[in-house]
């Protein structure tokens, strides 16, 4: 049976790991731990980019070589991963001799087959990008995707014939809707490719860190096409093709929608089910620069509020997909609203009380007597419906409306006087709020997994030790 097979993009391993990196990972993780919680056979896979001139120059820059250079940067990444519990299940180098052989193979066939042959290149060039530009693309004669400046240049150059698979791909993206998520950015892909697709420059002579053109050692392979190429590395040997699900940040959406799937098309593989662009993210209503010095490092976050709040925040704050702000503020109002205030409070409340009012044996039974039945009436269904669509933010919702209407069941049957007046209605009360808060630890896992083992550990002992989220003092 193949397995289900999801990856983020391989990253680049120029600098270390920020907000926007962890953002992709993240989410990729949530949905295989949740694939895997429905009995899937999941191959969850992330790596590092590790070719072309934006290393050469950091490595030069830094005075080692550029092997030594990535090497350090992996292990930056791979850290990360680790303290923010990332289940993955392959991490693929493009240094890797694995890899090294699936893209001169692929090189070679489609040399062979006539989709890539040898040319000239001659046009505009941004080194940031790594990545080439007509005078028509470019944007007050700068790079129309960073603003840089760009830089003439003409070179031999070895073509891939994208230009040929234009109407293939048009063809692919009207038979299969779900192939472009979110479906509101599919149309902007749609409209370049019937724009017109040009054959695409895919080696390099001035770039020597790179993987060499089979039997022309003069070239390099082109950063782009040696990385994407990543994802059928990885699957060599194992039945997990096609991939089921890509993720990608907006940037590289055009990579993953019509040049991969191109190069994919030319090669007689399967195209991938679904990529999926989630938007940007700024910090404190301004774009992440390295002039500005406002990269968001998650390892500040991890260190003083916890691996499971960084992840709840970056994936509620704003809907999947969708492009936000990120603020220390706005990161510490989440924490205190909805983890103290809400889900920790709601812990905090409800067993201190079991043990209060020896409710030990009270076994979890959900009733729709109570206002917290609403909710949990067909929440399986509406949650399960919501993050097999992606809706990753609209998933966490649905968890916190029981939570908040657990609360406000506290609240309104106020179990201090029941335990006076009602020994069966506190009982009916407990039975609800245990069955909400079993739901509730099930759901969090994938997002959660901490916290989720938390109160597995506190339903099992029904007794609470400390706050799962104490409140912090806001800055």
């Amino acid at each position: 049976m193949k397995k289900f097979y999801i990856t983020t993009p391989i990253y680049y391993a120029n600098d270390k790991p920020h907000l926007g990196h962890s953002y992709t990972t993240i989410a990729a993780d949530v949905l295989a731990r949740y694939c895997r919680l429905k009995n899937k056979d999941v191959f969850f896979l992330t790596g590092t980019d590790e070719h072309g001139s934006k290393i050469e120059e950091a490595a030069k820059q830094n005075n080692v070589t550029c092997q030594k250079w990535v090497n350090n940067k992996v292990e930056d990444f791979k850290l990360l991963w680790k303290r923010l519990n990332i289940s993955n299940n392959d991490f693929i180098r493009t240094t890797e001799e694995r890899h090294i052989k699936k893209v001169k193979d692929v090189f070679k066939k489609l040399l062979e087959k006539g989709d890539i042959f040898k040319g000239k290149y001659t046009g505009w060039y941004c080194v940031a990008c790594e990545s080439y530009y007509t005078d028509t693309q470019l944007v007050g004669g700068k790079c129309p995707d960073c603003a840089r400046d760009v830089e003439r240049l003409e070179e031999e150059s070895y073509f891939f014939k994208l230009s040929k698979f234009q109407n293939a791909l048009l063809e692919h993206y009207g038979k299969n809707p779900d192939f472009m998520l979110p479906s509101w950015r599919a149309s902007e892909m749609v409209n370049f490719v019937k724009s017109g697709l040009k054959d695409l420059s895919v080696s390099r002579k001035n770039v020597k860190w790179g993987i060499t053109v089979p039997g022309d050692e003069t070239h390099t392979v082109y950063v782009w096409f040696d990385a994407l190429i990543n994802y059928i590395s990885a699957a060599e040997g194992k039945d997990i093709w096609p991939c089921d699900i890509h993720f990608v940040g907006k940037e590289i959406f055009k990579f993953h929608t019509v040049i991969w799937p191109a190069m994919l098309l030319a090669l007689d593989i399967p195209l991938p089910k679904t990529v999926f662009a989630h938007g940007w993210w700024t910090v404190n209503g301004e774009k992440m620069s390295k002039s500005k010095g406002n990269f968001v490092d998650p390892h500040k976050f991890i260190d003083k509020y916890g691996c499971d709040a960084y992840r709840y925040f970056v994936l509620r704050q704003i809907p999947f997909g969708q492009d936000g702000d990120f603020s220390e503020k706005s990161f510490q109002d989440r924490y205190n609203s909805d983890l103290a205030n809400n889900l920790g409070n709601l812990i905090s409340r409800t067993f201190s009380m079991v043990e209060k009012y020896s409710l030990q044996n009270v076994a979890p039974k959900a009733s729709s007597e109570f206002l917290i039945g609403k909710s949990v009436n067909n929440f399986d269904e509406k949650f399960t419906k919501s993050m097999e669509k992606i809706e990753l933010t609209a998933s966490l919702e649905l968890i916190w409306e029981i939570i908040d209407e657990a609360n406000r069941t506290i609240d309104s049957e106020k179990p201090w006087v029941l335990f006076k007046s009602d020994k069966e209605r506190l009982k009916a009360v407990f039975e609800n709020l245990l069955s909400a808060v079993e739901i509730i630890s099930k759901a969090l896992a994938p997002f959660m997994p901490e916290t989720a083992e938390k109160i597995k550990k506190i339903i099992a002992t029904q007794k609470v030790s400390a706050p799962l989220f104490p409140r912090i003092a806001q800055e």
